[in-house]
């Protein structure tokens, strides 16, 4: 069983909603449900109901989070997630030396031609 779908598990039943559980997992709340029903289709049955937005376990996911919870709190059990990489800003014109260098038996080059 994958660590990181556990984490994402243990998250969101600590969680008061789909959302926050998506909010501290930094990611988007449908690709932590595509991983929940991943999970669920690995253990072969239903972890959460869901009223009003609130996942509540049933009794599968309280088992699994008996067991889940102590694997997910060891220090090395899952990868910290990757730190975000930020953008670099504006692209930069190139400063390039203008025409390439005449080669010789190559044909010229025609001038532009005017607007």
């Amino acid at each position: 069983m994958d660590t990181t779908l556990l984490r994402r598990f243990v998250t969101t039943a600590e969680a008061t909603n789909w959302g926050a559980a998506a909010k501290t997992l930094n990611m988007t709340r449908a690709t932590l449900l595509i991983s929940i029903r991943t999970l669920e289709d690995e253990v072969g049955g239903e972890l959460f109901v869901t009223v009003d937005d609130v996942p509540t376990l049933t009794r599968a996911g309280v088992e699994l989070l008996e067991v889940a919870r102590p694997l997910v709190r060891k220090p090395g059990a899952a990868a910290a997630p990757k730190a975000a990489v930020k953008a670099g800003g504006k692209a930069k014109a190139s400063k390039g030396q203008g025409r390439a260098p005449a080669v010789k038996g190559a044909p010229k080059a025609k001038g532009r031609q005017s607007r």
